[in-house]
């Protein structure tokens, strides 16, 4: 693996506050010949972030300086490694109108990108699938069963591929198995086999790539990259491009499960 797609900064509010040089020396001591920083995006105008800090993304005041500084980066490392302004754009329900207006802004100004989807909509409400072990329980509640709750996450994901996002719309599906970070505790019972090849089919039609994810293979919940061997296979098999990514929130995680992951 010579790029990790998918890196977070000190601009993450519920990250750390690690440099960006940092991650940077740490990429060249592993041998990175590329590199995207891809923070989350500022959250859609109305929606309200439903996690307790209301912390899932960058502010929409600190994105010039996000990008100041990742061109800072740019100019120190220049014919060292390739550095790529990036975003993780969530996929949110109801607020697609909104999402493709902000693309449509700042999109000129990304080298790369990721669409992930992080919040469900269920009727006029809002969770955050990924916050904890606790509002997945309630959520799972909520929907009625864990495996309804699984049915949602992979439809939304569907949306999310599906989505009229503009033409900055990222092209690359973030760890498409999610719905999984909480497994141990939360088993779902079935692979959702069906779900997941519904949704490689979407991808390779999009001609749109795979974010293979090596956080999950660190959540004591989850210990399997997303998504895990068998979907990794199945992608291939379809000629679906698949990008590493440590989806690291401070240094000591860049390169988290490169080791073990099949690519």
């Amino acid at each position: 693996m010579t790029k990790d797609g998918h890196i977070h900064t000190p601009f993450c509010p519920h990250g750390t506050k690690d440099s960006l040089e940092g991650y940077v020396e740490k990429a060249l001591t592993l041998g990175f010949k590329e590199i995207s920083f891809t923070e989350h995006a500022p959250l859609p105008k109305g929606f309200i972030d439903p996690t307790p800090d209301q912390d899932s993304s960058i502010k929409l005041e600190e994105l010039e300086l996000y990008f100041d500084e990742i061109a800072r980066m740019k100019s120190i490392y220049i014919g060292r490694i390739k550095i790529n302004t990036g975003l993780e754009v969530d996929y949110i329900e109801g607020f697609e109108e909104q999402t493709r207006s902000f693309l449509n802004e700042y999109g000129k100004f990304l080298d790369d990108a990721i669409l992930s989807v992080h919040f469900l909509k269920y009727e006029n409400d809002y969770d955050c699938l990924d916050y904890s072990p606790h509002v997945f329980g309630q959520m799972a509640e909520k929907y009625g069963s864990i495996h309804a709750l699984y049915e949602a996450y992979f439809k939304t994901l569907l949306k999310s591929i599906h989505s009229e996002l503009g033409p900055y719309k990222p092209k690359r599906i973030g760890h498409m198995t999610l719905v999984n970070k909480f497994q141990k505790k939360f088993p779902a019972g079935r692979d959702f086999s069906e779900q997941i090849q519904e949704v490689l089919q979407a991808i390779k039609v999009k001609g749109y790539e795979l974010d293979y994810n090596g956080a999950g293979l660190a959540k004591p919940l989850c210990r399997e990259p997303y998504p895990p061997d068998w979907v990794v296979k199945e992608a291939i098999n379809k000629g679906i491009p698949l990008v590493y990514g440590s989806d690291s929130h401070q240094i000591k995680d860049l390169g988290q499960g490169m080791d073990i992951m099949l690519l």
